[in-house]
């Protein structure tokens, strides 16, 4: 099957890019140039460098009916470099906010079923929903990523991984109001390092074992990583429900915290709205995790947080050299259900 790409980016990006060069107070809509969703595309690597910005339409039941503002499907060796996609998610949140009908907002940019994917220099402004998602790929590398949104702008992740592997995230910041980057089922041999978060919901696992029948989170490496003013810092989170899935062989390292409410968290008994899930035990299996060199200041009292299955108890949980406090005084630790080991300096422990 021919690769697709959504909006007939060919077009749509020559027209709104180029003429951003000759004349960059002017937006143009890009429809009266004759852009239209005529693929599929047969080429392969393809190249498109961005210099200016393209802007969302104005009204935003336009794509927020629409799972995608713009979406790669089924390709191999698509490269993005530099400029800025504005979603103009404003409205959106206003209104999910306000508590009225509204859609339910669109992803701006999305990588499904695609390999050799490298994303360079991109800027993603106030996206509707997740601003960047990469779904069921393979080797995609993102390098020096800047997402920007309110710190109360709902359900507006800035990358988001599942059913993929072979994907990097390096030299990045990350500022929005959900997950910095949230790591899906099916995600394993992901690398992330030099990422800046805050605010945000910080760097999450999850969530894991919604499905019954669930592929695993495994291989991951998080690493020079610092969070700032953020609601979680490392956490991995999983549905307090029967499931197969599993998350191990986890790598936090070198990860500096600034006033952030949970540093260290596994939360196995994530049950929004108490719906689903009350008063059952997440099946999902959390293994050999370590945490090494992280260190930083707490919001609250409670540093590090292991909440895990009871029926499934987290095990090869390892601590080396944390040290988290909270207003300048050792930070106290919760532990449930969860076996492991610490080396080196560990406070809370």
């Amino acid at each position: 099957m021919a690769p697709v790409l959504n909006l007939s980016l060919s077009f749509l990006l020559f027209f709104v890019f180029h003429s951003a060069l000759a004349a960059p107070a002017v937006t143009y809509n890009v429809a009266n140039f004759g852009a239209k969703p005529d693929g599929p595309c047969k080429n392969n690597a393809i190249s498109v460098q961005i210099d200016g910005t393209l802007v969302a339409p104005s009204d935003y039941r336009v794509i927020g009916k629409t799972a995608n503002w713009l979406l790669f499907q089924r390709v191999n060796g698509v490269s993005i470099r530099g400029g800025i996609l504005d979603g103009r998610g404003t409205g959106l949140w206003s209104c999910k906010m306000s508590g009225k009908n509204c859609p339910s907002g669109a992803t701006t940019l999305q990588f499904s079923n695609s390999n050799n994917i490298g994303i360079r220099g991109l800027t993603s402004l106030n996206s509707q929903m997740f601003h960047i998602v990469v779904n069921g790929c393979r080797d995609v590398k993102m390098q020096g990523i800047k997402v920007i949104a309110a710190g109360n702008s709902p359900n507006t992740d800035g990358i988001h991984v599942q059913l993929s592997t072979g994907v990097t995230i390096l030299k990045s910041k990350i500022r929005t109001g959900d997950d910095c980057v949230s790591i899906g089922p099916g995600t394993t041999n992901l690398w992330i390092e030099n990422v800046a978060c805050g605010p945000g919901h910080g760097i999450s696992i999850g969530s894991l074992g919604k499905d019954m029948q669930e592929q695993g989170v495994q291989n991951v490496t998080v690493k020079t990583v610092t969070f700032t003013n953020t609601q979680n810092g490392l956490r991995i989170k999983s549905w307090g429900r029967a499931s197969n899935g599993f998350a191990k062989n986890i790598l936090f390292q070198h990860a500096v915290m600034f006033n952030v409410q949970n540093p260290i968290v596994i939360d196995q008994n994530y049950c929004p709205s108490n719906k689903g899930c009350p008063g059952l035990v997440s099946g999902v299996k959390v293994s050999n995790v370590i945490y090494q060199d992280v260190h930083g200041s707490s919001a609250t009292q409670v540093a590090v947080k292991f909440d895990c299955s009871p029926k499934f108890p987290c095990s090869g949980i390892r601590l080396e050299n944390v040290k988290l406090t909270y207003k300048n005084q050792p930070a106290h630790a919760s532990c449930n259900h969860a076996g492991g080991t610490v080396a080196g300096l560990v406070q809370p422990r």
